[in-house]
């Protein structure tokens, strides 16, 4: 099944139409109106309003409507990371718009900059893309239930290329970062440069590290440093930074992703919803031993 991802400027409007092209896409949602359908949408998961197994030209598709406000936020900030960390992987843009594009410029630089503030001074290009693409499934419960465990690590292997195509030129603009030889890089790791990468982190992510940061120093009877630029490069060259930044990244995902699902058992259907999640477990109990 192939996901489509549809950006709109009035969510309501574009249901409507299709509600009278295309009736048999919705569930018993479609019955309540395009108003009640763009609520959902709106107000419940993470601003997402999905249609699975819709056949088009011979071909089953799941497609995602979202108003293009709530992606450009999600891009920018990271609020919940549906949209954004699916976007951290290699995607076919069908129809540009310069508003997302550079949304999702930023979105990128940010998903490089939590990643080499959480890899050693030296790596491979593909541990890299690998710390990337591992973001968005953080916290997501059907990474546990329905999700093939290896599933981060085969989506790199097998769009090596394509991650490089999308990520090597946003590399060559960060002086933070050398290329050793093809596949090796190495970053400078001094506590000015990881202070200023932290500094561009989304503010959610950054202040959810500096929570647990503080949480942690308080646990351990440590004081708290109160001036700005000292606290910054304290956090930003702290051993376990890693730790918390998985940890609000998990935080952060694990809601929306769970209500999202949630929201999928009205929006595509009891007996689509059973077909999708069957298909799930399935590559499940298939996965390699």
């Amino acid at each position: 099944m192939v996901d489509f991802i549809f950006a709109v400027s009035h969510p309501q409007h574009w249901h409507s139409l299709n509600l009278q092209a295309n009736p048999h896409h919705y569930s018993f949602m479609g019955k309540l109106g395009s108003k009640a359908v763009a609520m959902t949408q709106e107000r419940f998961g993470a601003g997402v309003y999905f249609n699975p197994y819709v056949e088009v030209n011979g071909m089953t598709i799941k497609y995602g409507v979202v108003s293009i406000d709530t992606l450009c936020n999600d891009l920018l900030n990271w609020e919940t990371m549906y949209l954004s960390g699916r976007l951290h992987k290699p995607v076919k843009i069908l129809i540009d718009d310069p508003r997302t594009k550079l949304s999702n410029q930023v979105n990128l630089f940010n998903a490089t900059r939590v990643a080499l503030l959480s890899l050693p001074k030296s790596f491979t290009s593909e541990e890299l893309f690998t710390k990337i693409a591992g973001f968005s499934y953080m916290g997501d419960f059907r990474m546990s239930i329905g999700e093939n465990p290896h599933k981060v690590q085969n989506i790199v292997q097998a769009q090596l290329a394509q991650f490089h195509r999308l990520y090597d030129p946003l590399l060559a603009n960060l002086n933070n970062v050398t290329t050793l030889r093809e596949g090796f890089l190495e970053q400078d790791d001094s506590p000015l440069v990881r202070s200023r990468t932290f500094q561009k982190l989304p503010p959610r992510l950054k202040q959810g590290v500096l929570y647990r940061y503080h949480s942690a120093l308080s646990k351990a009877g440590v004081e708290i440093v109160k001036e700005e630029g000292e606290e910054i490069q304290s956090v930003a060259t702290a051993p376990d930074l890693e730790k918390y930044l998985n940890k609000t990244v998990h935080s952060i995902v694990q809601i929306p992703a769970l209500s999202q699902s949630i929201k999928g058992i009205a929006t595509a259907g009891v007996v689509k919803t059973t077909k999708y999640g069957m298909e799930k477990l399935g590559k499940w109990w298939s996965r390699d031993k």
